[in-house]
Formats: C-alpha cells, sequence, structure tokens
C-alpha cells in the first residue's frame, strides 16, 4: 500500500511506528479502526482511510524548516487527529481527560515521541514571526478574491495604496513582527503624519487613507493566518480638526530641558545634531537631513546652510533659501560637516525616532509637542524680537502675500538677526 507525495511513492508501511511493523497489513488497518472483524472494518475503512492519509500529508509537509509552513502543517496534522491546534500555553490550560487524550494520541514510544506529533497535539510547533513586509505578501494571496474581474490598471491602482502604507510605516517604525507591534509604534507614525500635513499642507484624509490600508493589511493576515494577535489599531484616525498647529516649545524648556547636560546623550549623534540645528534655524528636519556636504557653508564669514532641491522635491518653490548658522545649530553641524549620511536617502524615521527619544526621556513639553514644534519656536522668536515679516518668511521658507521685491536680507544682516534671537 502507497501513495503519492511530490511525484514519489511513499510506502505507509515503512513509515508506521516500529511497535506496528510485524502486524500483516490488512490487520494493522482493523487494529488501527479498532476491530478484528472484517465486516465492520470494511464499513469503517473509507472515513478512516481518508483521515489516515490526511494525517500523513500533514506530517510529511512538516519536514520543512519553513516556518510558515511547518506552523500551518502542524494545524492540519492536529485537525487530521480530530483535534484544534492550540498553543501549548493554552494545551496545559485543558481538563486532564482532554490533555491525556491529546497525550495518548502523540505517536512514537514512551521514550521517543514522534516530534510532528507532539507539535501538532500539543501545541509545541514554533509561531511563525510575520513581519509588517512579509504580511503584505501573504496579504495579496489572501484577498486574490477582491482582484477578480479587474484589470491591469484597476490591479495597479488597488494595490499601490496599500503598498505605500506599508512602505510608509517600515519607514518610520521599521519591519517589525506582528507581534512586536506596540501602541508608541502607531502613535509614532500617527505624529509623523500629523507633521507631513502640517509641513506639506496635505488633509487629514491622506493619513486616515494610510491608517485604513495599514490596519486592513495587519487585520486580515492577522485573522486568515490565525495569529490571535492584538493589534493596537483603534482609535488613530485624524479627524479635520486634529491638522492643527503643533505648539511651540518654550525658550525656557529648551534651554533647561533639551540643552541640559547630557540630556540628549542616547540619540544617536546625527538624530541629536539634526535636533540641535532646528533650534536656530527653523528649517524641517527632512531639509536638514538632505543637506550634503556642498549645502553646508562652514569656511565663510558667515557659516550658513543652503536649502535646495539637490536631487529631491523642495516643499514649494519659498523653500528654497540660505540660513546663516549660529548658537548651537552652528556647533552641531560643524560636528557634520559632510551632512547626515544615514537619512539622507530616508528621512521618514527621523521624526518617529526623536519623538520616541523625547517622549521616553520626559523632553515633551506637554504630550502634544512633537519635535516639529522647535521649528515654530524659531519663528516666535523672531515674532518677538519684531523681525521684519518678509525676513521671517524668508528663513522660515514660507510665501509672502505680497510680490517679493529685491533680494532679502543679506546674509550679515540675516547672521545678526539670528545671533540676537538664538539659543
Amino acid at each position: 500500500m502507497a501513495i503519492k507525495k511530490r511525484g514519489k511513492t511513499l510506502s505507509l508501511y515503512r513509515r508506521v511506528p516500529k511497535r506496528y511493523a510485524s502486524i500483516e497489513p490488512r490487520k494493522f488497518i482493523w487494529l488501527a479502526l479498532h476491530t478484528d472483524s472484517p465486516s465492520t472494518a470494511e464499513r469503517k475503512a473509507g472515513p478512516a482511510w481518508d483521515a489516515l492519509i490526511a494525517a500523513w500529508e500533514a506530517k510529511l509537509a512538516g519536514d520543512t524548516s519553513d516556518a510558515e509552513q511547518r506552523f500551518a502543517a502542524a494545524r492540519e496534522l492536529a485537525a487530521a487527529r480530530g483535534f484544534r491546534y492550540l498553543r501549548a500555553d493554552q494545551v496545559a490550560k485543558l481538563p486532564r481527560d482532554e490533555l491525556l487524550d491529546r497525550i495518548a494520541a502523540v505517536g512514537g514510544t514512551d521514550t521517543e515521541p514522534d516530534v510532528r506529533d507532539a507539535e501538532a497535539l500539543l501545541g509545541a510547533s514554533p509561531e511563525p514571526q510575520i513581519t509588517v513586509s512579509r504580511a503584505l505578501e501573504l496579504y495579496w494571496g489572501l484577498t486574490a478574491d477582491q482582484l477578480r474581474g479587474k484589470n491591469n490598471d484597476q490591479v495597479r491602482r488597488w494595490k499601490n495604496p496599500r503598498i505605500k502604507a506599508i512602505n510608509n510605516f517600515v519607514a518610520v517604525v521599521g519591519d517589525k513582527a506582528l507581534a512586536d507591534i506596540t501602541g508608541d509604534d502607531m502613535l509614532d507614525f500617527r505624529g509623523w503624519w500629523l507633521e507631513k500635513i502640517e509641513a506639506q499642507g496635505l488633509s487629514p484624509n491622506s493619513a486616515n487613507k494610510d491608517l485604513i490600508h495599514l490596519g486592513n493589511v495587519l487585520k486580515t493576515v492577522n485573522k486568515m493566518k490565525r495569529l490571535n494577535l492584538v493589534l493596537p489599531l483603534s482609535d488613530l484616525s485624524f479627524k479635520e480638526g486634529d491638522a492643527k498647529q503643533r505648539p511651540p516649545f518654550s525658550d525656557a524648556w529648551i534651554r533647561d530641558k533639551l540643552l541640559a547636560p547630557g540630556a540628549l546623550d542616547g540619540l544617536n549623534d546625527e538624530a541629536r545634531a539634526i535636533l540641535l540645528a532646528m533650534i536656530n534655524t527653523g528649517a524641517r528636519p527632512s531639509e536638514l537631513a538632505s543637506l550634503t556636504a556642498e549645502q553646508i557653508i562652514l569656511g565663510s564669514n558667515v557659516p550658513h546652510i543652503k536649502i535646495e532641491p539637490n536631487g529631491r522635491q523642495l516643499k514649494s518653490k519659498n523653500a528654497r533659501r540660505v540660513i546663516p548658522l549660529v548658537g548651537v545649530s552652528l556647533e552641531a553641524m560643524r560636528n557634520h560637516p559632510e551632512g547626515f549620511p544615514r537619512y539622507r536617502a530616508s528621512s521618514a524615521g527621523l521624526s518617529a525616532t526623536i519623538n520616541k527619544y523625547l517622549r521616553a526621556h520626559g523632553l515633551l513639553e506637554t504630550p502634544e509637542h512633537t519635535l516639529y514644534g522647535l521649528r515654530h519656536s524659531f519663528e516666535d522668536r523672531q515674532l518677538a524680537a519684531s523681525v521684519d515679516e518678509r525676513v521671517r518668511r524668508d528663513l522660515m521658507g514660507h510665501s509672502l502675500d505680497r510680490v517679493r521685491y529685491g533680494k532679502g536680507g543679506a546674509l550679515e544682516h540675516l547672521q545678526s538677526i539670528l545671533q540676537l534671537t538664538c539659543l
């Protein structure tokens, strides 16, 4: 008696437990059916044989190093034996009789139990660690029914926003295993979107679409793969009023908390320098992250940075500007004359990294504060010093509600203004 497996014929009897090896094949079937009656065996044979083959197939499928396939095989083997797959901690909590039934169903010997049986019936199969990017790969197969009837362009338009949402999340939080995603991770992602809405003048709907598509991918994989995870995906969407401006840090907070000795020592060098550079330039985090050595001018009489496209698109034509370097911002750029290669190609995770650090170390003035508040603090100091509106808008990279005449303030003039307001 044999079965076909991946094009090969496998003898069923050479894979049975050794204690049954000497039994005549016909009697082996009777024994499996708990009878010594040929007629009773004949009546039970069909369903029992199907169940036996299903169990054998599942056991063979379990012989793989692929965690997802092995876990799926363990579930199938448990079902073929008449049990529901449970994790080991759940098996341990079963009533005594149910637990003993599972133990008794494990093949092998008392000293050498069948490993695949044990994994399937006693919950010992290691659960696969599905990452966010892997979840997206699985999602396409799990939702194939939703693509029926769509042409190539419709499929592309259906897939792209989901790919975008996953890529954004991975860039900000990292390619974490689904089981490791925390509420703080989701708040960091939401905070990144809040800053993006404010910096680029986007609608909250842009962020909500990302959150919806991200949630749909993760929840679908969690459900269909039976991971039984509690994912922190609720209460994250934006209302129209949520796009309000982030509050500025007070000067006292910046001096006494952010610039206190050792306060930022736990941040990586580049993230710390970008934070310090923001304080006296008001530049956006992404603008600083993209700076190259050619845009950092330290040998001039007026050290400065040049915000230019240089391989990336600026937020607007007004974002192109020159900003003198003074105070802690000058020192930060002197320590990084080549710029910030860690974040140059992608600054998506920069704000999340800094905000997470500030939150964990009690360096956010209120729960509503974020890194972006340093840009508003810079503008507030210019307002308090009665700096001309044209100069303020030039420094911030904002549009002017009238025609711009002339070149604006000279570098020396801008430097003198910033020296009066720097921290």
